[in-house]
C-alpha cells in the first residue's frame, strides 16, 4: 500500500497537526506501509520522506497564527505530485484549510481520508461553509481527533464522523535524557497568546510560596509584556522556542505541565506527551483536555481563567508529588492507550475500507 499524507501547515515549524502527520508516516512505514507526507516547507524537509510544496504564508485563524500555503504554485505542486506519486490512499489533515489539503480535497483522483482537527468554527470554516458539504462528499472517510472536533465538523457540513485519538510514540518519548533540574519545576509549552492562557499561569505563580520554578517554553505576541510583568521574579525562566528534543527533554524533567488554556483546544498532544514523560497535569478544564486527562487521576483540571483555582491545583500537584506521585504513575499508564502504532492499525482499517469502496464502485 502507497499512502501519502497532505498537510495543510508548514512541516518545518512546530505544531500538533504536524507532529501527528509526521508521526503517524513514521508509524506507518514501521509497519511496512509506504508512506510520503506532502506540506509546505520554510526550508529543508524536515526528515526523510518529505515532499515540499513550497514557502507558507502566516494568517490568523482560531485565535492563533497558522502557517499555511494558499498560493497558486503551491496548489500545483499539489496536483502534481499527486499526480505522479498514484497514492492508493491519500490522507488529508484539516481537508478545509486552503492550501495542499483543500487543493487535494478537489482535485486528487485517489480514495481519501480526511481528519479534521480544529474545535470551534473558524474563519475558513464559515467561509466555505456554502461549497463544504459538496467537496465533503469525496472523502471515503471521516475521521475527528475528539468528540468537539467531530461537532465542528458536522455543524458545518453534516455527515457522520469517526472520533480517533492524536498518537504519541511513547517509547521514544521515555527514552530521552530528562533536562538537569532543581527542586519543583513547573513547566508551560505554548505559543504566547491570548487563546493559551500563560497571563492566568504568571497570575498563579504569584499565589504560589516555595521556591518552585517555572519553565516558559516558546514565543509570541504576549512575550515582552508577560516578560516585563515577571522580570522581579526569579522563579519564572524563559526559554524562548525550543526544538523537540529539548521540549521532551524538559517534560521527562518538570514535575508538573500546567496548560491553562482559555478555549479553542480540541485535543492537546502535549498533555500525553507530558504523560508519557511522567510529569502530572494541571489544565484547564475544556472538552478536549477532558478527552485526555481524568480529573483526579492523572491530572487536575480547573475552570479556565480562574488563576486562584489554577494556583490551588498546582500546589495540590506539587504536595503530592508531581512526577513522583500516584497521579504521574496514572498518567504513564493511561498515555499507553494512546500509543501511535495502535493509532496506525486503526488508520490503516480505514484505508484498506476506502480502498476496496473505490473498487467496488469506481
Amino acid at each position: 500500500m502507497r499512502v501519502g499524507l497532505v498537510c495543510p501547515y508548514s512541516l518545518t515549524l512546530p505544531g500538533g497537526v504536524q507532529a501527528q502527520v509526521l508521526g503517524i508516516a513514521r508509524a506507518l512505514r514501521r509497519q511496512g506501509v509506504e508512506a510520503r507526507v506532502l506540506g509546505p516547507c520554510d526550508g529543508p524537509p524536515p526528515e526523510a520522506g518529505v515532499t515540499p510544496l513550497g514557502n507558507s504564508l502566516y494568517t490568523h485563524a482560531n485565535g492563533s497564527i497558522a502557517s499555511i500555503a494558499p498560493d497558486p504554485a503551491a496548489a500545483l505542486r499539489t496536483i502534481r505530485a499527486l499526480r505522479d506519486e498514484a497514492f492508493d490512499v491519500v490522507h488529508l489533515h484539516e481537508p478545509f484549510v486552503p492550501g495542499p489539503s483543500l487543493t487535494a480535497l478537489v482535485f486528487c483522483p485517489s480514495p481519501m481520508v480526511g481528519t479534521f482537527h480544529r474545535a470551534g468554527q473558524g474563519s475558513w470554516y464559515r467561509t466555505l461553509r456554502p461549497v463544504a458539504r459538496w467537496t465533503a462528499d469525496r472523502l471515503g472517510a471521516r475521521v475527528a481527533v475528539s468528540e468537539a472536533a467531530a461537532e465542528t465538523a458536522r455543524r458545518t457540513m453534516g455527515g457522520q464522523y469517526r472520533v480517533l485519538w492524536n498518537g504519541i510514540d511513547v517509547p521514544q518519548v521515555q527514552r530521552v535524557p530528562p533536562w538537569p533540574v532543581q527542586g519543583p519545576t513547573i513547566l508551560f509549552v505554548g505559543r504566547h497568546e491570548e487563546r493559551k492562557g500563560l497571563a492566568v499561569l504568571l497570575d498563579a505563580m504569584g499565589r504560589l510560596e516555595g521556591p518552585v520554578s517555572l519553565w516558559v517554553a516558546g514565543e509570541g505576541p504576549e512575550t515582552p509584556a508577560l516578560r516585563a510583568a515577571t522580570s522581579g521574579d526569579g522563579r519564572v525562566q524563559w526559554l524562548g522556542a525550543v526544538d523537540e528534543a529539548q521540549k521532551l527533554r524538559r517534560l521527562r524533567a518538570a514535575d508538573v505541565l500546567c496548560a491553562p488554556s482559555l478555549h479553542g483546544e480540541s485535543f492537546g498532544v502535549v498533555l500525553l506527551e507530558a504523560l508519557a514523560a511522567g510529569a502530572a497535569i494541571v489544565a484547564s478544564d475544556l472538552e478536549g483536555y477532558r478527552r485526555v486527562v481524568r480529573n483526579g487521576r492523572d491530572g487536575l483540571l480547573v475552570p479556565p481563567g480562574d488563576a486562584d483555582a489554577l494556583a490551588g491545583a498546582l500546589r495540590q500537584a506539587l504536595v503530592t508529588g508531581g512526577r513522583h506521585g500516584p497521579m504521574a504513575e496514572a498518567g504513564r499508564r493511561r498515555a499507553e492507550e494512546f500509543g501511535m502504532d495502535r493509532l496506525v492499525g486503526r488508520y490503516l482499517d480505514v484505508y484498506r475500507e476506502v480502498i476496496a469502496a473505490r473498487t467496488a464502485s469506481p
